[in-house]
């Protein structure tokens, strides 16, 4: 991983002010410009495969961020070769073997799916900086990111069927939405391999490509073209997103009208400085949601 770079003091003054919840060494939190948070998977050694305890680190973390009005988006990549390899197969084994495993209970009880990520329907940008590749869950979470900014040669799979198991945990019906019925079928019935340009031009799942040392970097910088804007407007607008990939079209738009994302929008602090700083010719200055 390249290191971050240099904190300005606005940065500097953020991550003295926010805490993160207690987790363990298998994340690392970080906040590398103001209003964003990146977490880090931090098992390298096990290419980052996922264990209960990261995944409730995850939990843990994402749902603090959810309730940050200070925090706006967050990051999410690996440390060392690989975003994450999925579940940690050998773990999971020994559950199987041991007839302890109770697969359907565990999806229902997981909302947020693999990772916390995968199901996650949060209102709030999710960035996934994608250094190696995913492969299984790892890409399920992927796939129900935002933005996805990947690593030249990354290389992405959803290698389930060739184990004997499913990407059950939101992957399928993401990457159908994503990529349409034909070219998800062939990437879920075949277990194939695609690399970071195949998952961006043709699979449309990667935003953008970019040499390892510059993906940290690039991620910051999406970060920071969405903290510029309005915090009210993006969440509105990220909450319309979700609506319309479950509602037609005029329900997402009616729906979207009338919920507490849109009042917030027009009743809000932040419109009338986003119009005013318009007719002024200078830059607005954002103040934290109040959802």
């Amino acid at each position: 991983m390249s290191s971050l770079p240099h904190a300005s003091s606005t940065t500097r003054r953020t991550r003295m002010v926010l805490q993160s919840p207690k987790h363990s060494a298998e994340i690392k939190v970080e906040f590398p410009a103001r209003h964003v948070l990146l977490l880090t998977l931090n098992r390298p050694k096990a290419l980052n495969a996922m264990t209960p305890q990261m995944s409730d680190d995850l939990k843990r973390l994402l749902d603090w961020f959810e309730d940050e009005p200070e925090l706006w988006v967050v990051i999410v990549t690996g440390e060392g070769r690989l975003f994450c390899a999925g579940a940690d197969l050998k773990a999971w084994n020994n559950d199987q073997q041991s007839g302890k495993s109770s697969e359907q209970e565990g999806v229902v009880a997981n909302v947020h799916g693999f990772g916390s990520i995968s199901r996650r329907q949060s209102n709030k940008p999710i960035i996934a900086a994608v250094n190696g590749g995913a492969y299984g869950g790892g890409l399920e979470m992927v796939v129900n990111c935002d933005i996805v900014i990947a690593t030249e040669g990354a290389k992405f799979a959803f290698p389930e069927v060739k184990r004997g198991v499913v990407a059950i945990q939101g992957g399928i019906p993401r990457v159908a939405k994503i990529a349409g019925h034909q070219l998800a079928a062939e990437l879920l019935l075949t277990g194939k391999t695609v690399d970071a340009a195949e998952a961006r031009d043709r699979f449309r799942f990667v935003n953008t490509v970019v040499p390892p040392s510059e993906l940290i970097k690039t991620a910051i910088v999406t970060a920071e073209q969405i903290v510029a804007n309005s915090p009210d407007a993006v969440q509105s607008t990220k909450h319309a997103l979700l609506l319309s990939q479950k509602l037609n079209f005029t329900e997402t738009v009616l729906t979207h009208a009338w919920s507490p994302h849109s009042k917030q929008v027009y009743k809000g602090a932040n419109i009338k400085e986003g119009l005013k700083a318009f007719s002024e010719k200078r830059a607005p200055l954002w103040t934290n949601p109040k959802l």
